[in-house]
């Protein structure tokens, strides 16, 4: 058995199995334990320009790599006019350095804010630092590596398929540069970290509440006190 088979074949592999299985897991028998547990009480300035830029150009990115895999032709008859080539490589790597800094933001805010330290976890430093490798190396791989939006269809689109499907086939993947290779390594180790964090809260749909009965809220305030001269 070499790497190549381990990181690319074997891996995605445990990473899905641990993914599924610790999920429904924490669904059934924690459900309390899906949460995001938002700090936004505790820090919002840094949270919310933090925020918004992460997860808006996480987003996209991540829209993007899912048409390429599902509707891959798409991406090829886009790419067939050079100017719309250069508008979708100009465009990722945009949105990966808006994302990137505003993980940066999430990053210096967790380790800066004294109450947010606090309440924080060795898990969401793991997933902190998981994400930043991925943007880094996801924004190497746009810029030294160009056309991505390109190769993209041709190499990752069968290969992801190869392991949807239980026939794997990593040899494609061999050849390509180490960074590369790295930005898909750290994507399996993101999906093995997922089930055990509060990442697991983007499954949670909250359906619940279409279901249940009305909840009355009842304010309470002080009666105020009229002076009488």
């Amino acid at each position: 058995m070499d790497w190549n088979t381990l990181f690319f074949v074997i891996l995605p592999y445990v990473a899905l199995a641990l993914a599924i299985g610790v999920t429904i897991y924490r669904s059934v028998y924690r459900p309390f334990s899906i949460s995001s547990l938002s700090s936004q009480l505790l820090e919002r300035r840094q949270l919310f320009w933090g925020s918004i830029s992460f997860h808006w150009g996480i987003t996209i990115i991540l829209t993007g790599h899912l048409v390429a895999l599902f509707i891959p032709q798409s991406i090829v008859l886009w790419n067939a006019q050079p100017l719309r080539l250069y508008l979708l490589e100009l465009s990722g790597i945009a949105l990966g350095l808006w994302a990137t800094a505003g993980l940066a933001i999430l990053i210096w805010r967790r380790v800066t804010v004294g109450r947010i330290r606090v309440v924080s976890t060795p898990m969401d430093y793991v997933v902190l630092a998981l994400l930043l490798v991925s943007l880094i190396t996801g924004v190497i791989t746009a810029t030294v590596y160009r056309w991505g939006s390109y190769w993209f269809t041709g190499i990752f689109t069968p290969y992801i398929w190869s392991i949807l499907t239980f026939r794997p086939d990593a040899a494609p993947l061999a050849t390509l540069p180490l960074t590369i290779k790295l930005h898909v390594f750290n994507f399996y180790l993101l999906a093995l970290a997922f089930a055990f964090s509060r990442l697991v809260h983007i499954i949670a749909w909250p359906l619940g509440y279409l279901l249940r009965p009305w909840q009355i809220v009842i304010g309470l305030r002080k009666a105020r006190v009229v002076s009488q001269e």
